[in-house]
């Protein structure tokens, strides 16, 4: 969640899930920001509700609690890929999309894990053995998503990580959309997006930041940030400076 859910309370730890997954929950509250993309999908338990919801990939910022209203969250986030063979949906079919759990899995599993949640002193512990358990019964994610996510990362090409992967481009494509619910070119400029955050969280000045990052230079910098959230670097970064209390990148809807 950034710039953010400006929420009371917010914790995160790496999730016992395993896979670059993290748990976090959040008091709620505060005033609304945005949910930047980042390439992943969150199981999320909401409180007041008593209803467990799959936030689908983002494609671009949107502002929290547009979809549910309400405090007290907690969530699994999942690395970019790992979702979609859990919730038994491609990830292409949730993009930007917050969806009821029981509109993915069946009603009555999903009401006894809700009730399982909903009755533990810490719903956050119990909502992250609740995704252990849907894990369980899950197939294998797709083999392909963590060396495109790295290649990615690395900067290479959408025809390179083809050529490396042994695909066609266009195979490549259909892959990825079920995997991260859109293409390499999309997914390579969210993490470059979530690079650029990174740095700038930590300091850096814009134009190291674009540079380091990877754009071509800082209006490369500008014109992508803008797209992805509807603002400029300056205001975007200044809104985080200036609310530390909300998580470093999602998520509360």
């Amino acid at each position: 969640m950034s710039p953010e859910a400006r929420t009371r309370e917010y914790r995160e730890r790496p999730s016992r899930y395993g896979g670059g997954a993290v748990l976090w929950s959040s008091a709620g509250g505060g005033s609304p920001g945005l949910v930047l993309p980042d390439g992943c999908m969150d199981l999320i338990w909401h409180e007041a509700a008593g209803a467990l919801y799959v936030a689908g990939p983002d494609a671009r910022a949107r502002p929290t609690g547009a979809a549910v209203p309400g405090t007290g969250w907690a969530g699994v986030r999942f690395a970019p890929g790992a979702a979609p063979a859990l919730f038994r949906v491609p990830a292409h079919r949730l993009r930007d999309l917050l969806v009821p759990l029981d509109a993915l899995l069946p009603a009555e599993r999903v009401r006894r894990l809700s009730g399982q949640i909903a009755g533990a002193s810490s719903p956050a512990a119990a909502l992250e053995r609740v995704a252990l358990r849907l894990g369980e019964d899950a197939s294998a994610a797709d083999p392909l998503c963590p060396a495109l996510v790295e290649g990615l990362n690395r900067r290479r090409s959408v025809a390179d990580l083809a050529r490396r992967s042994g695909l066609g481009e266009r195979q490549l494509h259909r892959r990825s959309l079920d995997a991260f619910g859109y293409g390499l070119g999309t997914l390579g400029r969210i993490l470059r997006f979530q690079r650029a955050l990174s740095l700038a969280s930590a300091g850096s000045p814009l134009a190291e930041v674009a540079y380091e990052a990877g754009y071509a230079d800082q209006p490369h910098f500008a014109r992508d940030v803008r797209a992805l959230t509807g603002l400029p670097p300056t205001a975007l970064f200044a809104a985080r400076s200036a609310d530390r209390t909300g998580p470093p990148t999602r998520r509360a809807p």
